[in-house]
Protein backbone atom coordinates (compact mmCIF):
# COMPACT_ATOMS: atom_id res chain seq x y z
CA UNK A 1 0.00 0.00 0.00
CA UNK A 2 2.96 2.26 0.90
CA UNK A 3 4.60 1.85 -2.43
CA UNK A 4 1.15 2.56 -4.26
CA UNK A 5 0.67 5.85 -2.26
CA UNK A 6 4.14 6.50 -2.73
CA UNK A 7 3.33 6.07 -6.50
CA UNK A 8 0.63 8.29 -6.27
CA UNK A 9 2.26 11.06 -5.07
CA UNK A 10 5.20 10.67 -7.47
CA UNK A 11 2.70 10.85 -10.07
CA UNK A 12 1.02 14.20 -8.49
CA UNK A 13 4.16 15.81 -8.26
CA UNK A 14 5.43 15.43 -12.01
CA UNK A 15 1.72 16.57 -12.75
CA UNK A 16 1.66 19.34 -11.14
CA UNK A 17 5.51 20.72 -11.79
CA UNK A 18 4.19 20.63 -15.66
CA UNK A 19 1.80 23.21 -14.63
CA UNK A 20 3.80 26.28 -14.10
CA UNK A 21 4.36 26.92 -17.70
CA UNK A 22 0.74 26.70 -18.75
CA UNK A 23 -2.30 27.73 -16.96
CA UNK A 24 -6.24 27.29 -17.13
CA UNK A 25 -6.79 30.20 -19.46
CA UNK A 26 -4.36 28.42 -22.15
CA UNK A 27 -1.89 31.92 -21.95
CA UNK A 28 1.21 29.61 -21.28
CA UNK A 29 3.54 31.87 -19.68
CA UNK A 30 3.52 35.34 -20.09
CA UNK A 31 6.69 37.28 -20.01
CA UNK A 32 5.26 40.53 -18.73
CA UNK A 33 4.05 41.56 -15.32
CA UNK A 34 1.76 44.46 -15.75
CA UNK A 35 -0.40 45.83 -18.71
CA UNK A 36 -2.18 49.17 -19.36
CA UNK A 37 -5.70 49.43 -21.12
CA UNK A 38 -5.95 53.18 -23.01
CA UNK A 39 -9.66 54.41 -23.30
CA UNK A 40 -10.54 53.20 -26.37
CA UNK A 41 -12.49 56.44 -28.00
CA UNK A 42 -15.77 55.79 -30.38
CA UNK A 43 -15.29 56.77 -33.81
CA UNK A 44 -18.41 55.04 -35.00
CA UNK A 45 -20.62 57.03 -37.23
CA UNK A 46 -23.47 55.95 -35.19
CA UNK A 47 -22.10 56.98 -31.56
CA UNK A 48 -24.09 55.03 -28.77
CA UNK A 49 -23.42 56.96 -25.63
CA UNK A 50 -21.24 54.93 -22.99
CA UNK A 51 -20.03 51.86 -24.84
CA UNK A 52 -16.25 52.91 -25.15
CA UNK A 53 -15.91 52.89 -21.16
CA UNK A 54 -17.84 49.66 -21.24
CA UNK A 55 -15.44 48.51 -23.63
CA UNK A 56 -12.56 49.60 -22.11
CA UNK A 57 -13.80 48.27 -18.76
CA UNK A 58 -14.74 45.02 -19.93
CA UNK A 59 -11.56 44.36 -21.81
CA UNK A 60 -10.00 45.48 -18.24
CA UNK A 61 -11.74 42.86 -16.52
CA UNK A 62 -11.08 40.17 -18.91
CA UNK A 63 -7.55 40.53 -18.50
CA UNK A 64 -7.42 41.19 -14.91
CA UNK A 65 -9.36 37.79 -14.41
CA UNK A 66 -7.64 35.47 -16.90
CA UNK A 67 -4.36 36.68 -16.05
CA UNK A 68 -2.17 37.79 -13.16
CA UNK A 69 -0.53 40.69 -14.43
CA UNK A 70 -1.33 43.67 -12.72
CA UNK A 71 -3.35 46.95 -14.51
CA UNK A 72 -1.31 49.77 -14.11
CA UNK A 73 -2.26 53.46 -15.58
CA UNK A 74 1.08 53.85 -17.62
CA UNK A 75 4.30 51.99 -18.59
CA UNK A 76 3.30 48.82 -18.63
CA UNK A 77 4.83 45.57 -20.34
CA UNK A 78 1.54 44.88 -22.58
CA UNK A 79 0.11 47.91 -23.97
CA UNK A 80 -3.63 47.75 -25.42
CA UNK A 81 -5.66 50.87 -26.95
CA UNK A 82 -7.71 51.73 -30.10
CA UNK A 83 -10.92 52.92 -31.08
CA UNK A 84 -14.42 51.76 -31.64
CA UNK A 85 -14.83 52.30 -35.50
CA UNK A 86 -18.45 50.72 -36.14
CA UNK A 87 -21.30 50.87 -35.05
CA UNK A 88 -24.37 49.68 -37.03
CA UNK A 89 -27.78 48.48 -36.83
CA UNK A 90 -28.89 46.66 -40.20
CA UNK A 91 -32.28 44.16 -41.04
CA UNK A 92 -31.10 40.50 -41.57
CA UNK A 93 -34.00 39.17 -42.63
CA UNK A 94 -37.19 40.17 -43.56
CA UNK A 95 -40.85 38.99 -43.50
CA UNK A 96 -42.89 38.02 -46.82
CA UNK A 97 -44.95 41.65 -46.75
CA UNK A 98 -41.20 43.16 -47.37
CA UNK A 99 -40.79 44.10 -43.73
CA UNK A 100 -37.80 43.31 -40.79
CA UNK A 101 -38.14 40.23 -39.18
CA UNK A 102 -34.20 40.61 -37.87
CA UNK A 103 -31.77 43.56 -36.86
CA UNK A 104 -28.29 42.51 -36.40
CA UNK A 105 -25.97 45.20 -34.63
CA UNK A 106 -22.46 45.01 -35.20
CA UNK A 107 -19.48 46.85 -33.47
CA UNK A 108 -15.91 46.55 -34.77
CA UNK A 109 -12.73 47.83 -32.85
CA UNK A 110 -9.26 48.43 -34.19
CA UNK A 111 -6.91 47.38 -31.43
CA UNK A 112 -3.07 48.01 -31.33
CA UNK A 113 -1.45 45.51 -28.85
CA UNK A 114 2.15 46.24 -28.40
CA UNK A 115 4.72 44.08 -26.27
CA UNK A 116 7.44 46.00 -24.95
CA UNK A 117 9.57 42.75 -23.76
CA UNK A 118 8.41 41.18 -26.97
CA UNK A 119 8.25 43.69 -30.34
CA UNK A 120 7.16 40.09 -32.63
CA UNK A 121 3.86 39.96 -30.70
CA UNK A 122 2.80 43.54 -31.55
CA UNK A 123 -0.04 43.33 -33.54
CA UNK A 124 -2.58 46.30 -35.14
CA UNK A 125 -6.06 44.94 -36.29
CA UNK A 126 -9.90 45.00 -36.47
CA UNK A 127 -12.32 42.22 -33.86
CA UNK A 128 -16.17 42.49 -34.50
CA UNK A 129 -19.29 40.84 -33.48
CA UNK A 130 -22.86 40.84 -33.78
CA UNK A 131 -26.29 40.49 -31.72
CA UNK A 132 -29.14 39.68 -33.73
CA UNK A 133 -32.51 40.38 -32.16
CA UNK A 134 -36.14 40.80 -33.40
CA UNK A 135 -37.06 44.00 -35.38
CA UNK A 136 -40.19 44.34 -33.16
CA UNK A 137 -37.79 45.23 -30.30
CA UNK A 138 -36.11 48.71 -29.81
CA UNK A 139 -32.72 48.41 -28.72
CA UNK A 140 -32.65 50.51 -25.72
CA UNK A 141 -32.45 49.26 -22.19
CA UNK A 142 -31.95 45.75 -21.53
CA UNK A 143 -31.73 44.66 -24.89
CA UNK A 144 -29.26 46.89 -25.70
CA UNK A 145 -27.05 45.76 -22.29
CA UNK A 146 -27.99 41.99 -23.23
CA UNK A 147 -26.75 42.75 -26.57
CA UNK A 148 -23.32 44.62 -25.23
CA UNK A 149 -22.37 42.51 -22.74
CA UNK A 150 -22.07 39.39 -25.51
CA UNK A 151 -20.21 41.51 -28.44
CA UNK A 152 -17.80 42.52 -25.62
CA UNK A 153 -17.40 39.54 -24.19
CA UNK A 154 -16.91 38.05 -27.48
CA UNK A 155 -14.40 40.50 -28.79
CA UNK A 156 -12.38 41.02 -25.81
CA UNK A 157 -12.09 37.20 -25.70
CA UNK A 158 -11.02 37.57 -29.00
CA UNK A 159 -8.62 40.47 -28.47
CA UNK A 160 -7.09 37.86 -25.02
CA UNK A 161 -6.44 34.80 -27.48
CA UNK A 162 -4.93 37.22 -30.09
CA UNK A 163 -2.43 38.77 -27.74
CA UNK A 164 -1.84 36.54 -24.43
CA UNK A 165 -3.25 32.63 -26.05
CA UNK A 166 -1.91 32.64 -29.42
CA UNK A 167 -4.80 31.14 -30.69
Amino acid sequence: MKKILSLFALITLFMLSGCSIYNFTGTGKIDAKTFQVNFFQNNADLVEPGIDRTFTLTLQDILQNQTNLNLVKNGADLTYEGEITDYRISPMTATADQQAAQNRLKIRVNVRFTNKNKESDDFEKPFEFYYDYPATTQLQGAVLNTALKEIFDRITQDIFNESLAKW
